[in-house]
């Protein structure tokens, strides 16, 4: 089984990305927060959705070609990782990895480590405001948390978030 990483091609990955982006969702949802959170995840990748998501992340690889790097094995994507592009930097002050996913078969075979080395590559190659890289995990994730642990990201502030209709207000 040999994976190669390579860039994300608008024209020829759309299809395997949403694909591998609709699995990314849907362990999010599933895995770490349970059913409320798994239908909230679910109902959110409609048709509408995965047009807008698509034609966001064509813009950003138009922008930074190196933005998105598919992992593929026998011609399928098994994996990816998205780092915004330059301009978005100042959102964190930083670079920031936006998602990374590999499908569960490939996990434990070092695809990950090739995705986040062509983060890390994507990262160094923009100009920042601070010199980081920055992502968000669930703090239900052990393995992830492992993952990004053994590259040195250490917990730093802490993401909260709220509808944006709320009997708060």
């Amino acid at each position: 089984m040999h994976v190669e990483t390579r860039p994300y091609d608008p024209d020829s990955d759309r299809t395997a990305l949403w694909t591998l982006k609709r699995a990314f969702e849907r362990g999010l949802g599933s895995a770490t927060g349970g059913d409320e959170k798994a239908r909230v995840y679910e109902e959110k990748l409609t048709d509408a959705y995965r047009e807008r998501y698509l034609e966001w992340v064509g813009r950003c690889v138009a922008e930074q070609p190196t933005t998105v790097t598919v992992a593929e094995c026998e011609g399928d994507l098994v994996g990816y990782v998205f780092v915004l592009p330059e301009t978005l930097s100042m959102i964190w002050d930083a670079a920031v990895v936006n998602e990374l996913f590999v499908v569960e078969e490939f996990r434990g075979t070092g695809v990950a480590d090739d995705l986040m080395d062509a983060a890390l590559e994507a990262a160094r190659a923009q100009d920042l405001p601070l010199e980081r890289i920055v992502l968000d995990v669930d703090r239900e994730n052990d393995r992830a948390r492992a993952f990004y642990r053994r590259y040195g990201f250490e917990h730093w502030g802490e993401m909260v978030a709220r509808p944006l209709e709320s009997a708060a207000e």
